[in-house]
């Protein structure tokens, strides 16, 4: 049985299209052209648009739905070797977390709270995995501050939460408020990256095919699946 958090917890309390063969495209679609004096229809190339656009805020960002089959998505591992999200999960029932970083305390508050499931989670046969836009050197902090036993990735190129679909760009204001009065590089952090983008905490559970069974998605960064709720719908897949 498919089943999916619709934000129960939410404060801001708006639903997710979620659970749908696809996302639904709103202001964007498919864009007729004029080519060689006749009308091509541009139908591949305008979806590839779609999906490489990341939005502006955290509440616009639309994570792939139940059903979907974990992406083949660009990723770096501890030690700075090429990897990909599908390779990682291949095999393997798998949970992805995608947190901000290292330098915000709700995330590692939260990595902490992953570590006391991580042994419950191996009993199911899962694999824990977390994803940040930290580079590898960061990742060794957050590690070494967190006493973390299980697999961080970097994706300090955005390429997986933008394939996840939970990327989004920190406006301009934002980026020079942290760093001014909390000195959070974003730039340094992601290892000389500009691109400003951070992921909305989420979480995907997949089975041992790669399909996503459930997926937990708040723009609220402050609010987080707790580990009652990840441990029910980790039970539930290891049950189907």
């Amino acid at each position: 049985m498919i089943f999916l958090n619709f934000l129960g917890n939410c404060r801001r309390g708006f639903p997710l299209w979620l659970g749908m063969s696809g996302q639904k495209m709103n202001s964007f679609g498919f864009k007729k052209i004029a080519a060689f004096g006749a009308l091509a229809v541009v139908g591949t190339a305008a979806i590839a648009g779609v999906q490489a656009m990341v939005p502006q805020k955290a509440e616009d960002a639309k994570p792939i739905p139940v059903s979907s089959m974990i992406p083949d998505s660009a990723l770096v591992s501890l030690e700075g070797k090429a990897t990909t999200a599908k390779k990682v999960s291949m095999g393997k029932p798998t949970v992805f977390v995608f947190y901000r970083g290292g330098w915000c305390p709700f995330c590692n508050r939260h990595l902490a709270a992953l570590a006391k499931s991580h042994k419950e989670l191996m009993e199911l046969g899962f694999q824990l995995v977390a994803v940040t836009p930290d580079s590898p050197e960061e990742l060794k902090k957050t590690l070494g501050k967190e006493k973390l036993d299980y697999q961080l990735l970097s994706d300090s190129s955005a390429a997986t939460m933008k394939a996840f679909g939970v990327a989004f760009e920190v406006d301009e204001k934002t980026v020079t408020m942290y760093k001014e009065n909390y000195k959070i590089d974003l730039e340094k952090t992601a290892g000389g990256q500009t691109h400003h983008i951070l992921p909305v905490p989420s979480v995907f559970i997949a089975d041992a095919s790669g399909k996503i069974g459930y997926v937990h998605f708040n723009p609220d960064y402050r609010v987080r699946l707790t580990s009652e709720e990840l441990m029910m719908a980790a039970k539930k897949i290891a049950a189907q």
